[in-house]
């Protein structure tokens, strides 16, 4: 395994960081996809085993029990200092709007619950899941600076959000005295690569890091088109992401599959190694042992000039999907 310095900060992570969406009780929240607490100690045990030492969840995965599964495992097979855990807060939610419950507030009521959910004192990273257009951005940016200052909190992050929104927060912190976001975890794979129009080149001017989601695009990019999983059948919300565009994808998806078959690799290796030339430690979900040895070694994999211009020469733009499609909604509806 590779590491990295991620962003500005002195937080020294694992090239492939572990999504833990897919760990937690699947009976309850979104997914009915999810592994159980023993196969999600089995793979984050290997994870480790591996070298993988940065872990993303979340409070709203599978209503909380996706953080108890991981903060139970690393606590079991690690010490504190040897990985680096990171968890997400939403937006807050109407009934909280409805009581007064302000930004600072809703930050520190879901940070506690999250760190309890994790049985930790503090995480690493502590990421912003999605713009909130109902509560100003100075309340989300004080209530994040208190966190750290207090110490239940070392870095912040954000995810899902305009390259607009990034500069105004941190022009904003930095100009008060406050935290500034180190990284973005944004939606960016080889089949949707808008993020490349102003987000990665203001992140790369500004040394923040990406750790982007869906790497691998709920599986598209790791096997053949016409191949399906468990995940890619009841996963609704990647068909509502990916479905539309479907046909032009596929055509990317083919030279995946033709480049992993010229190099005797998996398609995983392949669809990661080019995401490792633009981004610091992209999210890569693992519900088998397998995912893991795949990501693992697509970190080893160097893919050419010519390797890389193949894979991306047949691409158009895309429309903007899930969160940042409703984010585009909710600002022009405030614009109005």
């Amino acid at each position: 395994m590779k590491y990295t310095k991620l962003g500005k900060s002195e937080l020294n992570v694992s090239r492939i960081c572990m999504g833990c969406m897919g760990f937690g009780n699947a009976l309850t929240g979104q997914h009915s996809w999810t592994v159980d607490e023993e196969h999600t100690r089995e793979i984050i045990k290997h994870g480790l085993d591996v070298g993988i030492n940065f872990y993303d969840t979340a409070i709203v995965y599978q209503n909380g029990t996706s953080e108890q599964y991981v903060g139970r495992a690393l606590k079991s097979f690690a010490k504190r200092d040897d990985y680096v855990i990171a968890t997400k807060f939403t937006p807050r939610t109407q009934e909280e709007i409805d009581n007064n419950i302000s930004g600072q507030q809703h930050i520190e009521n879901y940070l506690d619950q999250s760190l309890k959910n994790l049985g930790m004192d503090y995480v690493d990273l502590y990421i912003y899941h999605m713009w909130d257009y109902h509560t100003p951005m100075e309340e989300i940016m004080e209530g994040l600076h208190k966190a750290v200052k207090v110490g239940k909190v070392r870095y912040i992050g954000i995810s899902n959000c305009f390259a607009w929104q990034l500069a105004e927060a941190n022009f904003f912190a930095r100009e008060n005295g406050l935290t500034e976001f180190i990284s973005v975890q944004d939606h960016y794979n080889l089949i949707a690569r808008e993020e490349e129009r102003e987000m990665v080149p203001f992140c790369k001017d500004r040394n923040i890091a990406l750790t982007p989601y869906s790497a691998l695009a709920g599986g598209r990019l790791s096997r053949p088109l016409g191949e399906t999983t468990k995940r890619y059948e009841e996963d609704s919300y990647a068909r509502f992401k990916y479905d539309k565009t479907a046909e032009v994808d596929g055509k990317i998806i083919k030279r995946v599959e033709k480049l992993a078959e010229k190099k005797g690799v998996s398609m995983t290796e392949i669809s990661l190694a080019w995401l490792l030339t633009k981004v610091s430690s992209p999210v890569v979900g693992a519900t088998k042992l397998s995912h893991i040895d795949g990501a693992a070694k697509a970190v080893e994999l160097e893919l050419t000039d010519d390797d890389i211009n193949y894979l991306e020469e047949l691409y158009v733009p895309h429309a903007l999907v899930g969160v940042m499609a409703q984010n585009g909604k909710q600002k022009a509806g405030n614009v109005v």
